[in-house]
């Protein structure tokens, strides 16, 4: 569920002089619930189905987690039949908004009809401590993550996709949904057959609306967010851009407007220059490419429509779409865009076990007054304590960004040496000693420079997911002097570099995650020594 509340706007409204230094920053809303937080005995849905879940469904594993809760593997107890279920914990909702979001989302998802690829609410329960939402369950993974493992993208292909994801649009708008928040990864499919439908998951920043109404607080991922959300002046016609974006990711494997701040970002969704010059577009059809361009006009009452997106002949003639491979270099872009940010957190790793003693020993005992057990790793709820005891009212989006930025093997917790690891990675890399280490761990034969088979040697252990593909893009991304080695000035440049959009596209917000990193060094609680 998302965070910001709708505020409708009227056309005449002047919206100059609104926008706040990051382009992309959350309207927090103000209306926090009294100290003490939310009264657990409150109702938050109108019309559960029931109370108590646990007479009907047996709850298992894991199977996401997210800003207000968990999302779990869940049984019905008649007929053994498994869900997904959706636990909103009641005391994440800090504000009246944050209430409210969870309402919308509920009548959202009940107002839209049943779909083949919308994800369907079967029931809703609600007790003291949370609300329960059991939906469809979708076990085929990422839309992207299929593409890539198949290892097969054409034009096809892409329409296909394509067609699915305007008709999840033309069906929110022709029942007063906009859904504000498309993206890749909010579409995952039902299993991993080769015939799984494509299903739309979340619905939690969608809103109602009314023709001709304005909306004007700003919401969703930079990179798939239209020109007028930045002017804070939009309608529906934001989601059709934003599908637009996903089709030009899918013909050519970046994002149309990407840079490395969000000051960049915004810049370049403002001026709506699209490239169609880079590999592998020439190879492209000139009817795809028009429905790009039609998708992605930056005037929105010159933009396509749902309904004329699906009529476009590049859709309406899908079959016979070209059916031939767009070129290794896409399939091979999106795993270079998922590994950057893999071999950047093993460097960081690296600069982190050679800090000096002095330099890390703030570190380490913050980190041991969170780890009250000597555990020697800490979850979310003692990061959560050990922050507050030192004085940071954090919020828990933030502690959940803070922990998959650290939490590099995945296992829920923190140890040591991802704290350390993720306080490096809280501050400027500007000390030229750690990521000289950095560099000279990858540069085994101490040649000055990262070679290939150096790159895959540090890599070994990961090898089912690390290509030779994979390797040689990222040599090709980071090496610019195209001399098929790292030097460490280059290293260092990508280090010292922005995230990259993948990444950066699974974080619903990364003002939060900037804050909290001016907050924490500021403090000095995370704080090291240059």
């Amino acid at each position: 569920m998302g965070n910001c509340c709708a505020v409708p706007q009227t056309f005449d409204e002047d919206v100059k002089g609104r926008h706040k230094s990051n382009p992309f920053a959350v309207d927090y809303d103000d209306q926090a619930i009294p100290k003490g937080g939310y009264k657990l005995k409150s109702r938050v849905l109108d019309n559960p189905t029931g109370h108590d879940i646990e007479e009907f469904y047996e709850l298992g594993r894991e199977l996401g987690r997210g800003e207000f809760g968990v999302t779990y593997l869940c049984t019905d107890k008649s007929n053994r039949e498994v869900f997904a279920c959706k636990s909103i914990s009641k005391i994440k909702l800090r504000t009246r908004v944050d209430i409210e979001d969870v309402k919308r989302e509920v009548e959202i998802m009940k107002r839209l009809p049943n779909h083949p690829n919308i994800v369907s609410l079967k029931d809703t329960y609600e007790d003291n401590n949370g609300v329960h939402l059991v939906m469809e369950l979708c076990e085929g993974g990422e839309l992207f993550d299929r593409i890539v493992t198949r290892g097969h993208y054409t034009e096809r292909a892409a329409a296909a996709v394509t067609r699915t994801i305007v008709e999840v649009i033309q069906i929110c708008h022709e029942n007063g949904v906009m859904h504000r928040d498309l993206k890749p990864e909010n579409f995952l499919f039902s299993n991993r057959k080769e015939t799984s439908p494509l299903k739309a998951i979340d619905f939690g920043l969608s809103v109602f609306f009314k023709p001709g109404e304005r909306f004007n607080e700003i919401v969703g991922s930079p990179y798939y967010m239209a020109p007028e959300v930045l002017k804070r002046n939009y309608g529906p016609e934001i989601d059709v851009w934003s599908a637009g974006v996903i089709l030009y990711i899918l013909l050519c494997g970046i994002p149309p407007f990407w840079a490395e701040t969000e000051q960049e970002i915004a810049e370049a969704i403002i001026r709506s220059v699209v490239d169609f010059k880079r590999d592998p577009w020439p190879k492209v059809s000139d009817k795809a490419k028009d429905l790009v361009k039609k998708m992605l006009n930056p005037d929105p009452k010159q933009r396509l429509t749902a309904q004329e997106v699906l009529d476009h002949p590049w859709l309406q003639n899908a079959k016979s779409a070209p059916n031939v491979s767009l070129g290794e270099s896409v399939r091979a872009r999106l795993k270079q865009f998922s590994m950057m940010n893999k071999l950047k957190k093993r460097a960081l790793r690296v600069m982190a076990e050679h800090l000096s003693v002095e330099e890390v020993a703030g570190i380490k005992e913050g980190f041991q007054m969170m780890d009250t057990e000597n555990k020697g790793k800490i979850d979310i709820n003692e990061l959560r304590t050990g922050l507050h005891k030192l004085g940071h009212q954090i919020p828990d989006a933030d502690l959940q960004v803070l922990m998959e930025a650290g939490d590099v093997n995945k296992d829920g917790y923190l140890d040591c040496g991802e704290f350390v690891a993720v306080s490096v990675h809280l501050r400027k890399m500007n000390n030229e000693d750690h990521l000289l280490k950095a560099f000279e761990y990858f540069d085994r034969n101490q040649s000055g420079y990262i070679e290939i088979v150096e790159l895959r040697d540090a890599f070994a252990d990961e090898a089912e997911i690390t290509t030779e593909e994979v390797i040689n893009a990222i040599i090709q991304d980071v090496d610019t002097d195209k001399d098929g080695r790292i030097s460490y000035e280059e290293f260092a440049t990508m280090m010292k570099a922005g995230t990259d959009w993948r990444k950066a596209s699974r974080q619903y917000s990364r003002e939060r995650y900037n804050s909290l990193s001016l907050r924490l060094m500021k403090d000095g609680s995370l704080h090291m020594k240059n």
